[in-house]
């Protein structure tokens, strides 16, 4: 009879039981995993790229074969691809990562909003509707706030080419196990069939990790992390766990409306010789009497005691320069300043900017790091910036620095972008 029950309880552990669902209400996701084609402004999607695949919602029990066959369809298999989840079926975001493994993915956190459909409405039945069309949609990108977590992770590192930005979040918990039973098992039935089904999902789980080629520290990570948590990923867990691995990641320039308009990037960099990456943001503001404030904050590298110095030219015109000393302001060390309309044009016209700070240690010996920040999409976010200028004249100004949001594992419904 203990035989028999045994074999209907592994007869009836449904595939999929096994969730890595966010605890709480995914407020602002679809229901099931959608796929589409989008395409944007020039450069959109990072120099050059105009388009894109957006995957976004709750991965659901037969997410994979549908994703499969939206990708077959696709021949372009280096057109990245953007995720947006809250997580879900574990077992079917395990077969999606193998088969963006297999095409080689490039694969990005970030949010997709369709032009067609309000900021509050993307998961609307019409905007659903619009996404799940053939053909496709105009859109833009966002990384502010995105987020890929739980089981969504999973999808992430099956990817050959993985990042994520400054401003996004790759978030992992421990999975919730759901068994389904037939009849009345006793107890014990119930408590060891679960215990062979942890210990399963848990090979399964490190399996796929060691498979894709990342690090069993993240495996171990997940391990402690409750259902009922989320652990978002440092930069430094991202680079020394395999994920991502750029020593230097940026966001896009972005035009903020909230306060006092104002174009950003926010940038992480490696630190040499160090596992800790230090955050630095660059702002312009509204012109000032034929002038534009130009603004530079970063994280003070606690272990330097020097004074430092911070020096900006673009490629289009070397000869032209800002920067200074920067002030210390808490945890940040800070340089506001502003530059002349020829400087502008020549930031507008480069590619890059170089950045160069100096630090003079006591001893006068001096320590130079050197790096180059993409200037990719400043020209259209300086041109929204200016129409927006004239507007927004008392506003109050957006604190500054401003501080990287951590993401909420459900964000409201109405969330903009």
């Amino acid at each position: 009879m203990l035989a028999r029950i045994l074999l209907v309880v592994a007869a009836l552990s449904l595939p999929g039981a096994l969730r890595a669902e966010t605890p709480s209400e995914k407020a602002g996701f679809a229901s099931t995993l959608t796929i589409y084609l989008a395409k944007g402004p020039p450069d959109a999607c990072g120099p050059g790229c105009d388009r894109w695949i957006a995957i976004e919602g709750e991965i659901d029990g037969d997410a994979a074969p549908r994703i499969r066959r939206f990708l077959a369809a696709v021949k372009d298999t280096q057109r990245p691809i953007y995720l947006y989840s809250p997580g879900g079926n574990v077992e079917q975001s395990y077969a999606i990562g193998r088969l963006l493994r297999s095409r080689k993915a490039v694969a990005r956190v970030g949010r997709t909003i369709v032009t067609a459909c309000a900021a509050d409405k993307q998961v609307d039945a019409a905007c659903l509707k619009l996404k799940n069309a053939s053909g496709e949609v105009e859109a833009e990108l966002t990384t502010r706030k995105a987020m890929c977590n739980s089981a969504c992770g999973y999808l992430f590192i099956g990817a050959t080419s993985r990042e994520v930005a400054p401003d996004a979040a790759l978030a992992v918990h421990n999975s919730r196990l759901v068994l389904r039973f037939r009849g009345d098992p006793p107890p014990q039935v119930v408590a060891e069939a679960r215990q062979r089904r942890i210990a399963s999902a848990d090979r399964d789980r490190t399996a796929f990790i060691a498979s894709m080629g990342i690090s069993r520290e993240l495996d171990a990570l997940i391990r402690t992390v409750k259902f009922e948590n989320l652990h978002v990923l440092t930069r430094a867990e991202l680079y020394r766990f395999g994920i991502d691995t750029r020593p230097l990641a940026e966001t896009a320039w972005k035009l903020e409306k909230d306060a006092r308009p104002f174009v950003r990037k926010i940038a992480v960099m490696k630190k040499e010789n160090d596992s800790s990456f230090r955050t630095m943001e660059w702002r312009l503001s509204c012109e000032n009497r034929a002038r534009v404030p130009l603004w530079f904050a970063a994280e003070i590298d606690e272990a330097s005691t020097g004074k430092s110095t911070i020096l900006m030219t673009a490629d289009a015109a070397t000869d032209k320069a800002a920067g200074g000393p920067p002030l210390r302001s808490g945890k940040y060390e800070v340089w506001r300043g502003s530059i002349d309309a020829d400087m502008v044009k020549a930031i507008l016209a480069s590619r890059s900017l170089h950045v160069r700070e100096t630090t003079t240690m006591p001893d006068d010996k001096t320590d130079m790091t050197k790096f180059d920040l993409d200037l990719t999409g400043l020209s259209p976010a300086w041109t929204q910036l200016k129409s927006s200028c004239a507007l927004s004249a008392l506003n109050p100004i957006s604190p500054w620095p401003a501080t990287v949001p951590n993401v909420s594992a459900a964000p409201p419904a109405a969330a903009a972008p």
